[in-house]
């Protein structure tokens, strides 16, 4: 007798697996904060695809290069900040996030910058299970 799925059987497998990684995910975002908090740009760039996008309010997109080429500069600004995720969803290998999102950019000689919104962040599987970056709309105001 062979067994097969139905529509209506349930999955389990599926579910704990979903809800894998989703806990995955609230731990990248969880790493992304305290791996920018403490300058480790190495491992902040490990977190994203190669041909990951991102997208700012003010700038053209741009990729990973760009992004270490910016962190480079900023090596000297302490960055501290909080994010609650509102929405998340698994579809498969890809992900999204829906990020309400606080940061402060301290310089060494000068005040801090707060900005806060929101962040739509698309995630991707690799070959090894690990969730990575691919695609995020930054959407962060200067707070007043």
């Amino acid at each position: 007798m062979r067994l097969r799925a139905t529509a209506r059987t349930p999955n389990c497998y599926t579910e704990v697996s979903m809800e894998n990684d989703k806990d995955a995910i609230r731990k990248l975002v969880d790493n992304w904060l305290e791996a920018n908090k403490k300058g480790d740009m190495e491992s902040v760039l490990q977190m994203m695809t190669d041909d990951v996008v991102f997208m700012v309010h003010g700038r053209d997109p741009f990729g990973k290069q760009a992004f270490a080429s910016f962190a480079n500069k900023m090596k000297n600004v302490a960055i501290d900040g909080t994010s609650e995720i509102v929405e998340l969803e698994v579809l498969g290998d890809w992900a999204w996030t829906r990020n309400h999102l606080r940061m402060t950019l301290t310089p060494p000689t000068g005040k801090p910058a707060r900005s806060s919104g929101y962040t739509l962040t698309i995630l991707k599987k690799n070959s090894e299970g690990n969730w990575l970056i691919a695609r995020d709309a930054n959407l962060l105001n200067p707070e007043k």
